[in-house]
This record gives structure tokens, sequence and C-alpha cells, in this order.
């Protein structure tokens, strides 16, 4: 297993991941339809979204984080 420090990596490897999987083939059935060559223009679409999304999540999601952590109240301490 992976060690929990390297967490925010890990995070950002399948966000990037997943995301950039789904979002490829929407754009990619978008743009040029179910055609009979529609998986191998999804994989190159895969995985050209991915090496931009990994270093893009990477980056980004500490702001992410800090914006989240400014719009969302903080729960009321029971007592």
């Amino acid at each position: 297993m992976i060690d929990r420090k390297h967490q925010h990596i890990v995070f950002a490897f399948f966000m990037a991941l997943l995301m950039s999987c789904i979002m490829s083939l929407v754009i990619s059935i978008f743009n040029v339809g179910l055609t009979s060559h529609i998986l191998s223009i999804w994989l190159k679409a895969w995985a050209f979204a991915f090496t931009v999304a990994f270093p893009a999540i990477f980056l980004v999601s500490p702001l992410v984080h800090k914006l989240v952590n400014r719009i969302l109240k903080d729960e009321p301490s029971e007592r």
C-alpha cells in the first residue's frame, strides 16, 4: 500500500484518470459521433487529456480545497 503522506498525489492521479476518461469519451462522441473507429479516437484523446489533467489537478486541488473551506459553514459545536 501507499503511505498516507502521498494522499494528495494519489487523489490527483485517480481524479485525473476518471475525469479525463469520462470527459474525453463524451467530447469525442460529441465531435465525431459513434463511428466505427471511435475507440481509437477516444483512447488517443484520453491519453492526451490525462497528461494535462494530472498535473492540473495536482496543482489546482489545494486551491479548490481552500475555496470549499471558505464557502462552507462550520458545524455548530455540540453542547
